[in-house]
């Protein structure tokens, strides 16, 4: 049975690297905040920024909805805000 790699202690590179953002970026940090679950938090970041990267991934390229998130840990950090 293989074991699953864990990155900086979340599930992979791309949990944390969005969870980096939004824990590190006062503009991001604020919305999440504001909106209190990930799925508005996309949302939102889609109506304030559309045309623009950040709307879709974080500034290092990971997507916000990639399909290999731990949305579940992603909720729990944005509910701990």
């Amino acid at each position: 049975m293989a074991t699953e790699q864990k990155y900086n202690g979340w599930k992979n590179y791309e949990t944390w690297n969005v969870t980096l953002w939004i824990g590190n970026d006062e503009g991001l940090y604020n919305l999440a905040k504001e909106e209190k679950s990930y799925q508005a938090f996309k949302a939102a970041l889609i109506e304030c920024c559309e045309g623009t990267a950040i709307a879709y991934e974080t500034p290092d390229h990971v997507a916000w909805n990639d399909s290999g998130l731990d949305l579940e840990a992603i909720e729990e950090m944005i509910k701990e805000l």
